[in-house]
């Protein structure tokens, strides 16, 4: 089964980056339980802003923490450039 690596916009403006199976079950969660993530529950609601699949949990790892590395800026142009591009 495929991960997801996803970065979602809080309520607050700022940017969660994370790794799931099921990206609509996981935004969910976010949103709506307490298996959501600590740094989003006060933060809700989120919106997914970027998602890209993964082939294995070892690949989205890599990923996300290359993610989190980013800038702000460099996230906001990872989301803009993905939103550009699927249009």
């Amino acid at each position: 089964m495929s991960y997801y690596v996803y970065i979602l916009t809080c309520k607050d403006g700022t940017l969660y980056t994370g790794i799931t199976k099921n990206l609509t079950k996981r935004i969910d969660e976010h949103n709506n339980s307490d298996r959501g993530a600590k740094y989003t529950k006060i933060r809700r609601p989120v919106k997914l802003s970027y998602s890209e699949k993964a082939l294995n949990r070892s690949e989205a790892s890599k990923r996300e923490y290359a993610i989190k590395k980013l800038s702000r800026l460099k996230k906001l142009e990872l989301i803009t450039d993905c939103s550009y591009f699927s249009k």
